[in-house]
């Protein structure tokens, strides 16, 4: 049996996740439109943790949201993961974080899902994923015009995702894209990902671990 905590910050959404195995014992998230993360997201770990009725010490690993999404978002994720895991001895796994925001379209036989997130102005950071969720097209970070993902849209139906889609559906009237408003990465997502990567020993090292950024970062 294993343990492993879950952590998403790539975005708004401060979210955590507690799994035993590969199912999500607990979660905790706050879809507020602020970052929140500096002040709720310990607060966050030791509620799944108490409410379940184990320790810190019982975790077997903890794993993080790595990106892309933002800059500050990421960072204070990252470092509270690593600081768990220099302090407790624990194997650190990442998640892509649009591979698990693809997760929460459900399964629609012959479509694609594109997973996107805010990026500033008109442009995002996206992936294409096909219905069985595996990845066709790598991450990119990209400007949207009335012609992206045509490649796909003439095709099949595509499922567009996350905080990127308002871009989106303002230049889009392709009849196959389908917008699915109101949703951010949550580490509800990660469970049976991060225990997949944990079962195969597939970990990071914690002291050069950063997160994708894919972008330099720009003060604004």
């Amino acid at each position: 049996m294993a343990y492993i905590l879950c952590i998403e910050t790539s975005t708004t959404n401060c979210s955590v996740a507690l799994v035993k195995d590969k199912e999500v014992i607990r979660l905790k998230e706050d879809y507020d439109s602020t970052y929140s993360h500096a002040e709720r997201l310990h607060t966050f770990i030791d509620d799944v943790v108490k409410e379940e009725g184990i320790s810190l010490k019982d975790l077997s690993a903890i794993s993080i949201s790595k990106g892309p999404g933002s800059y500050t978002g990421l960072r204070i994720g990252v470092s509270a993961a690593k600081g768990l895991c220099f302090a407790l001895d624990i194997p650190l796994v990442s998640i892509p974080t649009l591979q698990s925001l693809a997760l929460q379209v459900p399964y629609k036989k012959d479509s694609y899902i594109i997973p996107m997130i805010d990026a500033r102005r008109m442009e995002v950071y996206s992936a294409v994923f096909s219905d069985s969720y595996k990845e066709i097209r790598e991450t990119k970070a990209e400007i949207l015009t009335d012609s992206s993902f045509d490649k796909y849209l003439q095709k099949n139906k595509v499922y567009f995702i996350g905080n990127g889609v308002e871009k989106f559906s303002g230049l889009c009237s392709e009849k196959n894209a389908v917008f699915i408003q109101n949703k951010l990465p949550s580490a509800n997502e990660m469970g049976g990902l991060s225990y997949a990567k944990f079962l195969k020993k597939d970990f990071e090292d914690v002291s050069y671990f950063e997160p994708y950024y894919l972008k330099d970062f720009i003060a604004g």
